[in-house]
């Protein structure tokens, strides 16, 4: 049986204390500009929502049209946190996911501006370990410089 973990979105009060070009955006609010940058980032924010499962990381997104990605944690070859000075003293930063799901398309997967990212990152590597173990996945390297021709 599947159980819930975590479920959070993208913090914008956090990215506009926690980055420079929250900062920037505030400074432009003086022109009646960054007001939009604001809004838009906020729309954005609200509209994508990130939950964990001990199985699965879901990914809900839209407002008025809805998609939902799924990627199955026993998929997830890397997840990376990324965060600047200012980020962490605001306790955020972006968590990026290499996996060989079709949602990450063969690349990599970005969560940003994500509160408690050291904790949600270290939270997700250690479902993704168990999830391995459940069911018996190795990851396999392989060198290029072994391929043959």
């Amino acid at each position: 049986m599947e159980r819930p973990v975590d479920e959070f979105r993208s913090s914008t009060r956090r990215w506009l204390l926690g980055s420079f070009a929250g900062w920037g955006t505030l400074l432009i609010c003086l022109v009646g500009i960054g007001f939009v940058l604001i809004g838009v980032r906020w729309l954005r924010n609200r509209s994508a929502t990130y939950e964990i499962t001990d199985q699965r990381l879901i990914i809900k997104r839209g407002i008025l049209f809805k998609t939902i990605d799924e990627v199955e944690l026993y998929r997830i070859k890397d997840v990376r946190l990324g965060y600047s000075l200012l980020n962490q003293m605001t306790d955020i930063g972006t968590i990026t996911l290499t996996s060989s799901d079709r949602t990450t398309a063969g690349g990599e997967f970005s969560l940003r501006d994500i509160p408690m990212a050291r904790e949600r990152r270290e939270g997700l590597r250690k479902l993704v370990d168990r999830a391995r173990q459940r069911r018996g996945v190795r990851e396999l390297d392989v060198d290029d410089a072994y391929a043959l021709d």
